[in-house]
């Protein structure tokens, strides 16, 4: 087990992520729960999940909130409706509340420093904002506001892949790995990611990928399978990146496994949720193979139902119409299920 925790090169990781014998998969999701288990131990944290928006002024090729989808009945929640929420997280025993939105410039920057700190002086809990590409001058404020995290998720480290599912918006000036070092320097917890899967995306690339997260020491890793969405012009097969077929990467729920183990070698001290989009692809049990190799964090959603099911990145997501009530019951079980317990406080990364 000890060589596939230490010296995890480009070749080595490419070779893992196109394993497909079982038997050698079962030393990866055993190494990989070994160093979660050494490193960030048994608890499970919950980050209770706000979507306070579905308005996007970007317009990415696999996302349902892209501002060229006019099938979306957008919303903004109020600040009583997000306070509330916040609240219904702690009475449940979360740690965390993480913000989330497409980039939304409707949400004022003031506003949003002025919840951080209604949130943090009511209530004992972590703040996480995930809001997109923001400038520095706006992330700097809601860090003195009290924010402690930010997610900017940077999807795939292949530029020319990057370029075609992200299209830049005018005046942009900042790239997503440019944030990446602003937030670390403004001093939140940083998290990132990618997506698995996205046409276009080659083994070569998603090991470069993983390499970035140690690159950057990432505090907290999200990653999880593409879902086509059918509004969206990847969803509708629109202008793929052409590669040989042998090289693309499945947007597989086997994949996903693969790269949460991979993961964690690479990061140990890493917060790595389980996902909803894991969920979503296997209801029965998707999050739970997800902590048994290597993910110590699921995020379960709090925003009212009326919202959720209006904040389609894909569709079919999983929980879409259970009460955050019925959802937080569900995870706990499950997670005692794993011989885990539900972690205490806000869960931040241990150095």
């Amino acid at each position: 087990m000890n060589h596939l925790t230490k010296n995890l090169t480009l070749e080595s990781l490419e070779h893992w992520l196109r394993q497909d014998n079982a038997a050698e998969l079962e030393k990866l999701w055993a190494a990989a729960d070994a160093v979660r288990r050494e490193h960030v131990g048994d608890a499970v944290h919950l980050r209770g999940l706000i979507e306070i928006s579905n308005y996007c002024v970007r317009q990415c090729a696999y996302c349902g909130l892209a501002v060229t989808n006019p099938y979306l009945e957008r919303y903004r929640m109020t600040d009583e409706e997000i306070l509330e929420c916040a609240r219904q997280a702690h009475q449940f025993g979360y740690g965390t509340v993480v913000m989330q939105a497409g980039e939304d410039y409707g949400l004022e920057t003031d506003r949003i420093a002025r919840l951080v700190q209604a949130i943090k002086a009511e209530l004992p809990l972590a703040v996480t904002l995930s809001l997109g590409e923001r400038n520095p001058q706006e992330l700097a404020l809601w860090r003195t506001a009290g924010a402690d995290r930010y997610l900017l998720r940077f999807e795939t480290s292949d530029p020319e892949l990057y370029a075609m599912i992200h299209p830049p918006r005018p005046g942009q000036t900042y790239s997503r790995f440019d944030l990446l070092r602003i937030l670390r320097q403004l001093g939140y917890e940083v998290g990132s990611g990618v997506m698995i899967g996205i046409p276009g995306q080659t083994y070569r690339t998603l090991a470069h990928d993983i390499l970035k997260f140690e690159q950057f020491d990432l505090d907290m890793i999200g990653v999880g399978p593409y879902i086509p969405n059918p509004l969206t012009p990847l969803g509708r097969g629109e202008e793929p990146l052409c590669i040989d077929p042998e090289q693309q990467v499945p947007n597989s729920e086997l994949m996903a496994y693969k790269v949460i183990a991979l993961t964690r070698l690479v990061c140990p001290q890493a917060n790595i949720p389980s996902t909803t989009a894991l969920a979503t692809i296997n209801r029965d049990n998707g999050r739970e193979l997800g902590l048994s190799r290597g993910a110590n964090v699921v995020m379960p959603n709090v925003t009212p139902v009326k919202y959720r099911t209006r904040y389609e990145i894909y569709p079919g997501k999983a929980c879409l119409n259970e009460t955050a009530q019925a959802c937080q019951g569900c995870l706990k079980g499950r997670i005692r299920a794993l011989g885990r317990f539900v972690g205490q406080g806000p869960g931040g990364r241990v150095r």
